[in-house]
């Protein structure tokens, strides 16, 4: 028997839109002012320093709402699976009309 090696991985993508309430937009951005505080960021690489960013995330609850939300969750703890990459935002309004529909 010959070990060929492993397979290949597949590259898969997921889609999808989540609709959120926002009921205390205070809470909402305490959270995220709270998550960035305690990441591990190198502030002196970055363009922006913890106080500006606090006060980007303090003045746009849709920016606040994006920088809690972690995609890479969606497929921790799966074996064989790992998170590559992504993109993430949130918008305010009414949701978009879809790109793509499944049939």
């Amino acid at each position: 028997m010959t070990d060929v090696g492993a397979p290949e991985p597949l590259t898969l993508n997921v889609y999808c839109r989540l609709t959120v309430a926002v009921t205390d937009p205070q809470v909402l951005t305490d959270h995220a002012v709270a998550d960035l505080r305690a990441a591990d960021i190198d502030w002196a690489a970055e363009e922006d320093d913890l106080e500006t960013a606090v006060a980007d995330l303090r003045n746009d609850v849709v920016v606040s709402l994006a920088s809690l939300v972690d995609i890479s969750r969606l497929v921790e703890g799966v074996p064989g699976v790992a998170a590559k990459g992504g993109l993430c935002w949130a918008e305010p309004g009414p949701p978009r009309e879809a790109v793509w529909r499944a049939e």
